[in-house]
């Protein structure tokens, strides 16, 4: 594989269907994307490891859902890791790259050497679609089981959508000559949509704590294709997904040969942030004069960072609140 070849799938998703089986799927390969969201913090390993993998999920369920403005995945706990943001933004037109953001909250007393998922304690796995102004915004939510993020989001599509989904997924941190660190992270997502479920009326699941499993919405040949391509993904190996050495398309192909791969139009995924001066004098706009007098630094400013990019905004205390000077 060219160094060419390489960068023209970093930081990207790849849609795909396998036409024999009727399975839908996307590709995902994340690096300076990712390497953009976690070097603006400075993370505990479990932590990074968490958001990674979050990032990565919401990279592939963005360019699945057809939206016109932000998809947002959320973790909740109440364990040493509190919160996991992450927002994908739809491109503005077409050609553009979809833009990706995501930080996490935690106590860094309560960080262990336990397994990443393990930092997360009695909390949620929360989807939410905003296809902005004029739309009212969609959640949904299941709990934190399954041992991993990707688990988690396998229940919700189970769950929540009826849609039998599988992720495979890998990601680290691979140390660089001069002693620096680099991510990595790629892909791999298959969905169905079934004709009907036993389970579809809410008679509950196969999973941890009851929760629906994607094999327990699939009858027939709806299950006989399922398993025949879930067999496929057991194979592949945790190198292949995060490159570089091996495109996408090859992937598919050796992955799902029999399955008569097709491809579409690969989507490019940047970091990136909305945050602005505006919207935090928006943000603001609520306050009354008492209140952002409260706000104000010794230094006779009011101050805000932003928790995705580390952005800092000084502001003129009059200038803010609704009872701002014009």
């Amino acid at each position: 594989m060219t160094i060419g070849s390489k960068l023209a799938w970093d930081d990207t998703v790849l849609p795909f269907q396998l036409d024999l089986s009727d399975i839908r799927g996307r590709v995902a390969r994340l690096d300076g994307a990712l390497n953009g969201i976690l070097s603006q913090h400075d993370y505990p390993e479990p932590v990074e490891a968490l958001v990674a993998e979050m990032a990565l999920l919401t990279a592939l369920i963005g360019q699945t859902v057809k939206l016109r403005w932000k998809l947002s995945l959320q973790v909740q706990t109440r364990g040493a890791l509190r919160m996991i943001a992450t927002d994908y933004f739809a491109p503005e037109k077409e050609g553009q790259p979809a833009r990706i953001r995501a930080y996490a909250s935690y106590d860094a007393s309560k960080i262990s050497d336990a397994a990443a998922f393990d930092q997360l304690e009695d909390g949620y796995f929360a989807i939410l679609v905003d296809q902005g102004k004029g739309t009212t915004p969609y959640q949904g939510i299941t709990p934190l089981a399954g041992g991993s993020l990707a688990a988690c989001a396998e229940s919700y599509f189970a769950q929540s959508e009826q849609l039998p989904t599988r992720f495979a997924l890998n990601f680290g941190k691979a140390k660089l000559a001069d002693g620096t660190g680099e991510w990595r992270a790629g892909g791999l997502m298959i969905q169905t949509m079934p004709k009907a479920s036993p389970f579809a009326s809410g008679e509950g699941g196969t999973g941890e704590n009851g929760l629906l499993r994607p094999e327990d919405l699939v009858t027939g040949d709806e299950e006989e294709n399922w398993r025949r391509v879930n067999f496929h993904v057991d194979t592949v190996d945790e190198l292949e997904l995060i490159g570089p050495d091996l495109p996408p398309t090859d992937l598919l192909v050796r992955l799902f040969h029999e399955e008569q791969p097709r491809v579409f139009d690969a989507q490019s995924v940047r970091f990136g942030c909305t945050c602005s001066e505006d919207r935090v004098r928006q943000s603001l706009s609520i306050y009354s004069a008492k209140d952002i007098q409260k706000m104000t630094t010794e230094d006779g400013l009011v101050t805000a960072d932003c928790q995705f990019c580390g952005r800092h905004y000084e502001l003129d205390p009059e200038s803010v609140g609704f009872e701002a000077r014009k």
